[in-house]
């Protein structure tokens, strides 16, 4: 039991650090056009809506029913809609009277849904390796694959925002440290509270929050561009990613 928990950490981190691999665009990418951001930006949204469907919605509806995942789900929404009133932030960036303000805190929330996503993604790679290396193995490149555009949706827009590569890089990587950090708190104390209706409750609220960062962060920002096409295009493709990962692996 012991070895399979210390293999599911090494495999947590590796699927965790793989946010970095998408985040290595920041540095590739010299010149950020409009069109360039409005379709990051775009695959940004349409990878957080689609893992918020079809992953973490719909796992939490076969696990709880789709009375529980429902309202786990606007809890989430609503929670982080409050957040968003309640705390002072200058709406004319959302106006684009600033808009490097507002990418860049487009690019911090989506951060910060992504890491709480993370989390109890390190449980999931954790509890296979328990159970089986073949399986945490398993587990472990399939959310790695994922986490590649999720560090592209955290990195392009600090990046573009600060023009400071580096820092969209680390706060990518900080972001992906959440997958290890849940797995190794599950290995401490979680395993025990962390049941599969709590997780699954717990993912349908994450699907919530990321879907309300989409629509009003990550695609309003997109089409102050004055590229909606571009916006548009960049959503389809992200979610085509999304899903292609999804059904291969």
């Amino acid at each position: 039991m012991a070895e399979g928990l210390g293999y599911g950490l090494l495999l947590s981190l590796f699927a965790g650090l793989a946010t970095t691999v998408g985040a290595a665009i920041a540095f590739v990418v010299r010149d950020f056009t409009n069109r360039m951001l409005a379709l990051l930006l775009g695959f940004a949204g349409g990878v957080m809506i689609a893992v918020s469907f079809l992953e973490l919605y719909v796992g939490a509806q076969e696990e709880v029913g789709a009375v529980w995942a429902a309202i786990a789900f606007f809890t989430g929404f609503i929670a982080i809609f409050l957040i968003d009133v309640l705390i002072p932030h200058s709406y004319e960036t959302e106006q684009g009277a600033d808009r490097s303000a507002n990418l860049k805190r487009a690019g911090m929330l989506t951060a910060i849904g992504i890491a709480i996503h993370n989390f109890p993604e390190g449980l999931v790679v954790l509890s296979g390796a328990a159970k089986s290396p073949e399986l945490g193995t398993m587990l472990a490149i399939a959310i790695a694959m994922h986490n590649i555009p999720e560090g592209i949706a955290v990195a392009v827009p600090i990046a573009a925002a600060t023009g400071k590569r580096s820092q969209a890089f680390w706060i990518s990587f900080v972001s992906g440290l959440a997958e290890p950090l849940g797995a190794a708190l599950g290995a401490l104390v979680l395993m025990h509270v962390m049941t599969p209706m709590v997780t699954s409750l717990m993912l349908a609220g994450v699907a919530g929050l990321m879907v309300f960062i989409s629509l009003d962060e990550l695609l309003p920002t997109a089409h102050c561009y004055g590229e909606e096409h571009a916006a548009t295009l960049g959503a389809l493709a992200g979610m085509a990613v999304m899903v292609t990962t999804l059904i291969v692996l």
